[in-house]
């Protein structure tokens, strides 16, 4: 089991920027790829982004490419999303994922194929 811990949410300004970060500990070893996601009120928890733990390829949402950017540092156990140019609608709690089961390849873009969940960071973004 992984223990990822989220942080860096808070209020941001359209247009402005903002980083989250995931601190992974446990098995982190046995880690295929890393994802973040996120849920806002009264909706299902969607994708955001995916990275594979070992090479570093990368997959966006469609509502987020261009804007957003996930990176890791593995020597930390980190998993980063730098938000560039946010938008009210990117409004959300948003959590990160340990995938550390299954298949490496290709990147998987639903809740059900992440084993271990953080708590969530609040991201509000005013207009």
């Amino acid at each position: 089991q992984v223990q990822l811990v989220e942080s860096g949410g808070g209020l941001v300004q359209a247009g402005g920027s903002l980083r989250l970060s995931c601190a992974a500990s446990g098995r982190t070893f046995s880690t295929r790829q890393m994802g973040w996601f996120r849920q806002a009120p009264g909706k299902e928890r969607e994708f955001v982004a995916a990275i594979t733990w070992v090479v570093g390829s990368t997959y966006y949402a469609d509502s987020v490419k261009g804007r957003f950017t996930i990176s890791r540092d593995n020597a930390k156990n980190t998993l980063y999303l730098q938000m560039n140019s946010p938008k009210p609608e990117d409004t959300a709690v948003y959590y990160c994922a340990n995938r550390g089961k299954g298949s490496y390849y290709p990147i998987v873009d639903r809740p059900s194929g992440y084993d271990d969940w953080g708590q969530g960071t609040q991201v509000t973004v005013s207009s």
